[in-house]
């Protein structure tokens, strides 16, 4: 039989795009209907894409940011102190998640952890005390971001606060972050009790000289190991890193046990610490997303996403092609599930810099890898897989080192790419934490939450101005 006899013997099929009113009509006519699931772009941006793609450079430019993003490979090398690592770090600097903001626009987890780092770090006598100060400019305040660094929600980082140092196996990057409090009551969630300074020293004086003396013994730790066999076993390296946390316990065990370095009380108390904390890691994938993101920063014409952070007011980003100009939106609510009688009146907006890990393919993008995350952040476990396959239409490629079983080890959709974003209307899906609007109240939950829109369609009309 002929191609064209068998053609004609087919029951013709219709395909229809954007809205489903004719599809609908033609179903009930009792055709054969292919939807195509498309959306016209995001309005006001139609003329700077038709910029972009008439100068024809966007292509190569982001093959070129992508392939600098995953050549990277993150070292856990040292702990430091955040003071002697930042030349450009005074006793009255505070770093925190997001884009640049003031006190007077800081959200209440913002301005809980700022309290807190002042109380901490001896500038203030009271939290009232820490208050007055801060609204009277006794603190500079400048984005994790801006050094190389990040910090989950609040991400304040004070100058005596101990700083996971991590390099580039590969390359002579560096990035840093904080080290993981735990959940609840804590500093990044906006909390400043007693019990939350106090156990900001015990990091301090323990915790990180532990670690330090741990690593100077065994030697670097490579994270993107670690990160890979996480995924195949239930982490999404945002909300879920207790597989990445045990494998971390597990990689420094016998240097920890046998370190001479360390009062062995002090030995027992990190052990146990780290054992008890299964978000322990999350600081630590957030350093080396930051690490890959920052390699790929700088490529003209590039419209990869190289920072995605909020700071509890403003949500922003920025690109690799604009470089260090940031395009905001209002951080938006977190749609959650909530600790004990907390509700949604009791959330602040979204806060922090853990959306790098969704910027290098982790997180809500690898949410497949994670089905027993639903359990902490809502939605179901179909749900989780549908909101990865859905990031692969917004992404530049797959990560080769990050797979996920459940989709056949397919690589998790790497490398947010801002045109797509607002040519197909898909908006980058991130699961967080949650914390308290009230400063001083801590978590109260966690959940989910989309990128608002509006910063992407205006990197990327910022991005066409630089090739008009």
């Amino acid at each position: 039989m002929s191609d064209l006899t068998q053609l004609l013997d087919t029951e013709p099929v219709v395909a229809t795009a954007g809205t489903d009113m004719l599809a609908d009509s033609l179903t009930q006519q009792g055709a054969a209907v292919s939807r195509a699931d498309w959306r016209p772009p995001h309005p006001g941006t139609e003329a700077a894409l038709a910029a972009l793609a008439a100068d024809g450079r966007m292509r190569e430019a982001n093959a070129t940011a992508i392939a600098r993003m995953l050549a990277v490979r993150p070292q856990l090398v040292d702990v430091a102190i955040a003071g002697e690592v930042f030349p450009d770090m005074s006793e009255r600097t505070l770093f925190h998640a997001g884009p640049p903001v003031s006190w007077d626009r800081a959200s209440g987890p913002m301005r809980g952890a700022i309290i807190g780092a002042m109380l901490y770090e001896g500038l203030a006598a009271d939290p009232d005390d820490a208050a007055a100060r801060a609204a009277r400019g006794e603190v500079d305040l400048s984005p994790c971001h801006h050094h190389g660094a990040v910090g989950p929600m609040a991400g304040v980082t004070s100058p005596s606060m101990p700083v996971a140092v991590i390099a580039d196996g590969s390359g002579d990057g560096v990035s840093y972050s904080t080290l993981n409090e735990g959940l609840g009551k804590v500093l990044r969630y906006g909390a400043f009790a007693p019990e939350v300074i106090d156990r900001l020293r015990w990091i301090e004086r323990v915790l990180g000289p532990v670690l330090s003396a741990t690593l100077r013994s065994r030697g670097p730790i490579d994270l993107q190991s670690l990160i890979a066999q996480a995924l195949q076993m239930g982490d999404d390296g945002h909300n879920r890193n207790r597989a990445v946390t045990s494998l971390f316990l597990r990689e420094i065990g016998a240097a920890l046990v046998d370190g001479a370095a360390a009062p062995t009380d002090q030995r027992l108390e990190v052990f146990e610490f780290i054992d008890s904390n299964d978000h322990f890691m999350l600081n630590l994938v957030m350093a080396a997303g930051k690490l890959g993101s920052d390699a790929a920063a700088g490529v003209t014409t590039s419209s990869l996403v190289t920072v995605m952070a909020r700071n509890g007011t403003d949500f922003g980003i920025r690109l690799s092609g604009t470089g260090d100009e940031w395009f905001t939106a209002p951080a938006p609510p977190v749609d959650g599930l909530y600790l004990g009688g907390y509700t949604e009146d009791d959330a602040s907006p979204d806060i922090g810099d853990s959306t790098i890990t969704e910027t290098v393919g982790l997180g809500g993008f690898a949410m497949a890898a994670a089905p027993a995350i639903v359990g902490f952040v809502g939605g179901t476990a179909s749900g989780a897989v549908r909101r990865t396959l859905a990031m692969y239409e917004i992404t530049l490629t797959e990560h080769p080192a990050y797979q996920i079983p459940m989709l056949e080890f397919r690589g998790t959709p790497t490398g947010i790419d801002a045109a797509r974003v607002v040519r197909t209307g898909v908006q980058p899906q991130i699961n967080t934490g949650v914390a308290g609007k009230v400063p001083g109240t801590g978590m109260v939950g966690a959940g989910l939450v989309e990128a608002p829109m509006e910063c992407f369609a205006a990197a990327i009309t910022a991005l066409a101005e630089t090739v008009r």
